[in-house]
């Protein structure tokens, strides 16, 4: 059993999560029914004009396949995955909380459960079984992404310089 649950924000369109948020949001769903954890935060900025968070389509999504609202907590931080995870390990020191698991897709959960036990989080990972973020989806050019953000992480982030992980348009 851990304290929490995270969402980890991706794309969402006017309130409504794309399909690898959707993925997120029901992996973390299923665990909840599950009894794995009481809380699920949903992370996660908006791009400029949009009037909806990712943090906001997951919490929204979650009330929709009925999770109490009580159970969520919503946090609209976080443009990339450090600077979500600073969010939410944060907060979640404030509430005292110690574990968490990590909703995202397969070869995001290694940079993701590192980073938060980096910040003094305990994490494991529920990862993506559908959609275009699971393994089977997975295209070659998403796993050398993926490796280069942990290699970027993993020799610059721990010493404070942050790189993001977003491919800017």
């Amino acid at each position: 059993m851990s304290d929490a649950i995270v969402v980890l924000g991706a794309a969402q369109d006017n309130g409504i999560p794309t399909p690898i948020l959707q993925e997120r949001v029901t992996q973390a769903r299923l665990a909840f029914e599950s009894g794995l954890a009481p809380l699920i935060i949903t992370i996660g900025a908006g791009q400029k004009g949009d009037r909806f968070t990712e943090a906001q389509a997951s919490h929204n999504e979650l009330v929709k396949e009925q999770i109490p609202k009580r159970a969520l907590a919503t946090i609209g931080i976080g443009t990339d995955t450090l600077s979500s995870t600073i969010a939410y390990t944060t907060w979640m020191k404030l509430k005292g909380l110690k574990s968490v698991i990590i909703s995202t897709d397969p070869y995001h959960c290694y940079r993701a459960e590192t980073e938060a036990r980096d910040l003094g989080i305990s994490a494991t990972c529920a990862q993506a079984q559908n959609g275009p973020g699971s393994l089977k989806e997975t295209g070659f050019r998403y796993i050398i992404r993926e490796t280069g953000a942990y290699l970027a992480y993993e020799t610059v982030g721990r010493f404070g310089i942050h790189l993001s992980d977003q491919i800017k348009k």
